[in-house]
């Protein structure tokens, strides 16, 4: 998954958070957690979608063909990455796009392959083994894809004149792009003697930034959905995310308060994570913030008692968890 790196203690933050009071109401479009934890089941039974695997090549087939069938346009980007130890890795970053035609969009993300090595885990004869990844990947695809889901319904809904009051008939009038990055979790396990040159970790969202999927690419805003099914979870403000993208951070923040789960986004400062925004931050030039819980108290890790374990499997997903999200992220996009 990801690894912590030092807190920017003075990372120079681009204008402070704008987290003031605000007349937003509840958008009224519910996000569904049974369904998405169904998307996040769906993936896991694929079994642990490693690099260079047949449940990782099923898999992506699987999420492609989920959102061509939500009435999204699918690009599937592919490209032979390195591993830290050199090893080729056959990589799909998975781009659906909602309303391609707009020049004005919104950048929606989550990894979707598996660690292939439970290196955290605290039986070392686990060390070795493949993580099934239903939070460390698995959730962050189900939320999008609830989210599509919705999007789906909701033009439907305009087509055919439906008078749900629940819909409200009402549509985000961005273009939104939910990107499914390959390859982040291949990053340098904690038993290995080979150390990567370059950064090892968020490799599909390194080639992304590099090579967007159309040229010239550009977003209003990005945001990475990571780990945002576990047990307990609270996502603090994570420090990247304040650092390149703190007005998005606060809008996100407001949007959680707005939809009824501030209690899951608390206004706390959490820690400063190498994950898939930064890439898109510094390369892509896209201010992306990333939702990531922050586990203040664990011993076994900061990420939660589950990250890079065997145990990381459905037993330890929670739908109020996947709701809170959700529904967060769907305050943000209606309002758009």
């Amino acid at each position: 998954m990801v690894l912590p790196a030092v807190l920017l203690s003075s990372c120079g933050n681009k204008g402070k958070s704008t987290e003031t009071e605000t007349s937003e109401q509840p958008v009224g479009i519910v996000f569904q957690a049974d369904s998405a934890y169904s998307y996040c089941e769906q993936q896991c039974l694929f079994g642990p979608r490693t690099m260079n695997s047949e449940a990782h090549d099923r898999c992506g087939q699987w999420i492609a063909g989920k959102f061509r069938s939500m009435g999204l346009e699918v690009t599937e980007q592919k490209a032979t990455l390195r591993g830290y130890d050199g090893t080729p890795l056959r990589s799909t970053n998975i781009i659906a796009s909602y309303r391609p035609e707009a020049a004005d969009r919104v950048l929606i993300c989550a990894h979707w392959d598996s660690r292939p090595w439970a290196d955290n885990d605290p039986d070392e004869r686990n060390w070795h083994q493949p993580v099934l990844a239903a939070n460390d990947g698995a959730s962050g695809v189900a939320v999008m894809l609830e989210v599509a889901r919705l999007l789906a319904t909701a033009e439907e809904a305009q087509r055919q004149e439906q008078k749900d009051s629940t819909l409200n008939k009402v549509l985000p009038s961005v273009g939104i792009d939910f990107i499914c990055f390959d390859a982040e979790d291949w990053g340098t396990p904690q038993w290995a003697e080979t150390l990567s040159d370059g950064d090892p970790w968020a490799l599909g969202a390194q080639y992304w930034a590099a090579h967007p999927h159309r040229e010239g690419y550009k977003a209003r805003f990005g945001i990475l959905l990571d780990m945002v099914g576990g047990e307990g979870a609270r996502f603090y403000r994570e420090g990247y995310s304040r650092h390149y993208a703190s007005q998005v951070v606060g809008r996100v923040w407001q949007a959680a308060q707005v939809a009824g789960y501030g209690s899951f986004f608390p206004r706390q400062d959490g820690s400063t994570i190498t994950d898939d925004h930064v890439p898109v931050c510094q390369v892509a030039g896209i201010p992306c913030i990333d939702i990531i819980p922050f586990y203040p108290d664990c011993e076994q890790s900061s990420f939660g008692p589950t990250w890079h374990t065997v145990n990381d499997d459905m037993k330890h997903i929670d739908r109020n968890t996947l709701k809170a999200v959700g529904q967060t992220v769907v305050q943000v996009l209606w309002t758009e």
